[in-house]
């Protein structure tokens, strides 16, 4: 299957939805999403069960704080969902909602200047209609373009992420299906082997089994994006390990591959029990769940760039750190 017909609805959709205001949201949403709608979103906005709740809890007031909103696309390409064997279709898309940050959006002050709203994606299309969205996207970022510091020193750096390196990510058109199978291949090995966390072998030598050496973690702010094998087992994967005590996988609702792209989401995917130091935080004692968004690109057999979503405003809140209840008790300028 080429999935052209599920990929241009994705594309009308963000065609209109992106140029609309006021009313006409609520009608684009309306017009290309199903009545029984499913939508999934970051702390605060978690999940929403019709068209227009989508419209005004999140694309009003996000339209009425980024004005002249555009969407900056990095990856676009659509598959047969893996988790039920095919069963269902879902499009995909990643990249940046870019805007004029002039007024306030959840509490965060404006700055008058351009913002970058880092975003993902996975819609299921049937029937001409979108049925489910999860749409994840990193909140504080937007807060630390806004000068605030909603984590403390993160381990990794974190900037304006570019797309894929080789400039390849929208799969407008047909691709070759053995390479999606290729890809699904890579990240189905990536995942099993990192479920083995008692490998004798060294943290490094574990990754090389999955990655490239030249490999790219485009993490979440208050985590970072960290570059090379050694750099991702020292900067992110090692303090990972060693911050949680307990780890469930909950697994996926939908996984997907296309070309060299691939990619998931869970709802939660993770529940883990924070033992001390993980982003900089103590010990909580307390189970949460973290829900997660990972983009792959492949190259070769191996997995080479990664771009994550993780909402750790919920995984926080959880563990009783309300990043977004702190900013009604902060004066800004």
């Amino acid at each position: 299957m080429d999935f052209q017909k599920e990929k241009q609805l994705v594309r009308d959709f963000y065609a209109a939805l992106d140029n609309a205001t006021g009313d006409a949201i609520t009608e684009t949403m309306e017009r290309f999403c199903a009545p029984a709608f499913l939508w999934r979103g970051y702390h605060p906005f978690h999940e929403q069960t019709d068209p227009k709740a989508v419209a005004d809890v999140f694309w009003k007031p996000l339209h009425g704080a980024l004005g002249k909103l555009q969407r900056r696309m990095d990856v676009f390409m659509a598959g047969r969902n893996a988790i039920d064997g095919g069963q269902s279709t879902w499009v995909v898309s990643m990249g940046h909602l870019m805007g004029l940050f002039d007024a306030p959006w959840l509490g965060i002050p404006p700055t008058g200047k351009m913002a970058f709203l880092r975003y993902c994606a996975f819609h299921r299309v049937e029937a001409d209609k979108i049925t489910e969205t999860a749409m994840f996207f990193d909140i504080p970022h937007l807060m630390m373009q806004a000068g605030l510091q909603p984590f403390p020193p993160q381990t990794a750096a974190h900037l304006v992420q570019p797309g894929p390196m080789t400039h390849d990510g929208l799969l407008f058109d047909e691709q070759p299906a053995l390479e999606g199978e290729k890809t699904l291949k890579a990240i189905d090995f990536m995942v099993k082997d990192i479920s083995n966390w008692q490998s004798k072998l060294s943290l490094e030598d574990e990754l090389r089994r999955s990655w490239n050496e030249d490999m790219i973690w485009w993490g979440p702010a208050g985590i970072g994006a960290t570059y090379t094998i050694e750099r991702y087992a020292k900067q992110h994967s090692g303090p990972f390990r060693a911050g949680f005590e307990e780890r469930k996988f909950n697994g996926h609702v939908a996984k997907i591959a296309e070309g060299h792209f691939g990619g998931f989401f869970g709802w939660p995917n993770l529940t883990l029990k924070p033992s001390g130091g993980f982003m900089g935080f103590p010990a909580t004692g307390k189970a949460g769940d973290m829900r997660v968004i990972d983009i792959y690109r492949r190259d070769g057999d191996k997995l080479t760039e990664n771009w994550v979503f993780i909402d750790l405003l919920h995984f926080w809140n959880q563990q009783g750190l309300d990043v977004l209840g702190r900013l009604k008790t902060v004066p800004h300028k």
